[in-house]
């Protein structure tokens, strides 16, 4: 969530929508850089809470596997280890968020209580 409020509110450092934007286009050559900010950025922020809920955990997590897909290509040029900038730490995540899109939210998860089969 934290990196979703960076890119969409500027909050913790954060450079918000038009300076992620500008830095996904000239830097990482994602244009346009505005639209791929506010999808990273709603993905984020989005998908992180409803995983920390248990709320709609497959659907979230499947988000969060295609955002980190998209990571993967980018980092990869760095190596593996993340202090380099590498795979490691979207990597991590990915396979996280690919066991949450296999096994769901699990008996405790909100989806679990209101008795959501997604």
């Amino acid at each position: 969530m934290p990196h979703g409020a960076q890119k969409l509110f500027g909050w913790f450092g954060g450079y918000g929508i038009s300076g992620t934007g500008q830095f996904f286009a000239d830097t990482l050559g994602m244009h346009p850089g505005w639209l791929f900010a506010l999808l990273a950025g709603l993905v984020e922020f989005f998908a992180g809470a409803a995983l920390a809920l248990g709320l709609l955990t497959r659907l979230a997590a499947l988000g969060v596997v295609v955002l980190m897909s998209v990571a993967l290509s980018v980092h990869i040029p760095n190596g593996l280890f993340w202090t380099n900038g590498g795979i490691e730490y979207p990597l991590m995540w990915g396979l996280v968020a690919l066991a949450f899109v296999i096994g769901g939210g699990g008996r405790y998860s909100l989806d679990s209580r209101l008795g959501l089969r997604i």
